[in-house]
């Protein structure tokens, strides 16, 4: 089993998976494997995966056979699993548990697509839909205080299986991310009796430069301190701390928005591309302060000396011209 260690100077937490080393490709470094070989998510390759505990799939077809169109399946070499009890050690410098979580894989279609962009707007709603709920059945579990969902595209993006995916990683704790960001909303709520991120949406609406598109529910814009060339958020008007509370018309309309700003990052800057999908802390009191949002991140430039050894970054676009150049890119 996995451990979670958490650093006594840092005050962050590290999971230590040596099993995942076992991966696939796991040490693969700039190219993606030969798109001949097998692939365990291509469709007919069911048997190859752990099975399923959700999939959109034809009524006439049986589990874990073909006839999907998103299906959802434990990872074979997760990073935290599900178990019992949580020792701890107090023998050793910082605080240690067991490695205990739900890590998950979204296969996201059926054929070898190797990019999200590639998708149509109905089975990127349909990943969207897996998400929210796969969100709201884990959150009932008491133990996990955050489900933080992820995808990497591309090898230099720590994909290791080119075929189209994503992750979701339910955590016993609040990722040092969520929990900063709800700190300084949680302040600034106190402060001035309004949302921080509502805030920042309404003088960027004002402002439009750094305004990428915009439909009735959602806003997508560069941020102004991006750390990233290219760097996007796509963030909801209405005020919403749980992605999970997503109504159908909502998600369409991002699943569209999404859509649109990969094929924008395709043209301009043709590079591998995380996402990460920022949602409140489940159990934290006045998490409805929080407001949920997803960010893109291309990987243009890499995390280097500088970064590591001062936690701040050096984005050589400006967030002004990234989203001018976004914007004038044919949909």
């Amino acid at each position: 089993m996995s451990e979670l260690r958490k650093d006594p100077v840092g005050d962050r937490w590290v999971i230590i998976a040596s099993e995942r080393s076992r991966r696939p490709n796991a040490r693969v470094p700039a190219a993606m494997p030969d798109s001949t070989e097998p692939c365990p998510f291509c469709t007919g390759h069911e048997r190859e995966t752990p099975p399923e505990i959700l999939a959109y799939r034809a009524d006439s077809t049986a589990p874990n056979r073909p006839g999907w169109t998103v299906r959802v399946v434990p990872n074979k070499y997760p990073a935290l699993a599900v178990g019992e009890g949580w020792p701890n050690r107090h023998d050793e410098p910082g605080d240690f548990m067991a490695g205990i979580g739900a890590h998950e894989v979204v296969i996201e279609s059926p054929q070898h697509d190797v990019s999200m962009a590639n998708l149509s707007v109905s089975q990127v709603a349909d990943v969207l839909r897996a998400y929210r709920e796969r969100m709201i059945v884990l959150q009932e579990e008491p133990h996990w205080q955050s489900v933080v969902i992820y995808k990497n595209e591309g090898s230099s993006a720590g994909a290791t299986l080119e075929h189209v995916h994503s992750q979701i990683l339910a955590l016993p704790m609040v990722p040092r991310a969520i929990a900063d960001e709800w700190r300084a909303l949680k302040a600034h709520d106190e402060g001035y009796r309004r949302c921080l991120y509502c805030d920042i949406i309404k003088k960027e609406r004002e402002r439009q430069d750094r305004v990428v598109a915009e439909s009735d529910a959602f806003v997508v814009l560069c941020p102004f301190a991006s750390r990233f060339p290219y760097e996007t958020w796509i963030m909801p008007k209405r005020h919403s701390p749980f992605f999970q509370s997503l109504g159908d018309n909502e998600l369409r309309q991002l699943a569209s928005a999404l859509l649109q700003i990969l094929k924008r990052l395709a043209a301009v800057a043709d590079a591998p591309v995380n996402y990460v999908l920022h949602s409140g802390p489940l159990r934290k009191a006045k998490s409805e302060r929080y407001h949920w949002h997803l960010e893109t991140m291309p990987r243009i430039s890499k995390i280097a000396g500088f970064e590591l050894a001062s936690g701040y970054y050096i984005n050589t676009v400006t967030p002004e011209e990234a989203a001018r150049a976004l914007r004038q890119v044919e949909i």
